[in-house]
């Protein structure tokens, strides 16, 4: 299965009998699945399918879909007048008329061109109509649509592999720079144990020998960094099976994004050797990487 992104967008449009409409879905990442539909409510039942096919394609993201639907004036179509809005109209455009004449403005005599172009006052009267057609054609386009939109899903989230797979690279290699910096820091470690042992040995009388060599034995654990270099690649491996896994894994992915940001942390606080700290550093900063792709990873 292969990876997908949460980020996505499709549109579509279609039309039958005297109805038109037009689709717009757009997705951005989230924690989980947040669904925003703008549906017509007088379609009884589209929005209830609608939640159920996005529910059965897509595991997480922010989902906005609006449908805007128009219907043309059929064959025979009538119109009638609102009369209720047309009295308020006139009564608006008497006290328009008393106020301008106060004034001395003149005003143009409204025609009934005039009064029925405003909003309200023209309606087509409703006739019965059968939705069933328009809601199955619905229906069947927004299966297109939604096709459309897990591919394009799927074409990002493919984008997002090759950038974490590459990125994925990169932590082995810098774990591979580490593994070979531990033996010439221990030379370094070593020396420099040396030296300040042989400085207190010269200043200080009846000195415990096997206190010493406790104290570095702990300093010798404090600094090992084995653990985490080991840690490092299994975790490498694990998002490595993951991807390769694909679908919905961008919970897991992110888990171990913490996994190796603890690990570098913990060998750049262990590393007292400079090159060790600068490959720490290194790691941080493709690990911040790898954590800002994966958040878009359904």
């Amino acid at each position: 299965m292969a990876l997908s992104s949460m980020t996505g967008f499709a549109s579509s449009q279609g039309t039958i009998d005297t109805h038109a409409w037009s689709w717009e879905i757009r997705s951005v990442n989230a924690k989980g699945l947040d669904l925003r539909l703008r549906v017509p409510d007088w379609l009884e039942g589209l929005e209830q399918y609608l939640r159920t096919e996005l529910g059965k394609a897509l595991s997480r993201g922010n989902v906005s879909l609006s449908i805007r639907i128009s219907t043309e004036a059929a064959e025979g179509q009538t119109f009638a007048v609102n009369k209720k809005v047309l009295q308020s109209l006139l009564a608006a455009m008497a006290v328009a008329e008393k106020d301008a004449a106060t004034h001395g403005i003149p005003l143009d005599r409204a025609t009934a061109a005039d009064l029925v172009s405003m909003r309200g006052v023209l309606e087509q009267e409703q006739t019965e109509t059968d939705p069933a057609p328009l809601l199955a054609a619905l229906k069947k386009d927004f299966e297109t649509l939604l096709a459309e939109f897990v591919q394009m899903r799927g074409s990002e989230g493919a984008a997002l592999e090759q950038v974490l797979t590459s990125q994925l690279a990169q932590m082995e290699d810098l774990r591979a720079q580490a593994l070979a910096c531990v033996e010439t820091r221990k030379d370094d470690a070593n020396a420099a144990f040396k030296a300040a042992l042989a400085r207190v040995i010269d200043n200080v009388d009846g000195l415990d020998q096997d206190r010493v060599a406790q104290e570095l034995a702990l300093l010798a654990v404090k600094s090992d960094v084995t653990e985490e270099l080991d840690r490092l690649d299994a975790h490498i491996k694990a998002a490595a099976e993951l991807l390769a896994k694909g679908g919905a894994v961008g919970r897991r992915l992110d888990f171990l994004m913490q996994e190796f940001n603890r690990e570098a942390n913990t060998l750049c606080s262990k590393s007292q050797h400079s090159a060790m700290t600068r490959i720490g550093l290194e790691m941080k900063a493709v690990i911040d990487q790898m954590r800002e792709q994966v958040q878009n990873v359904e």
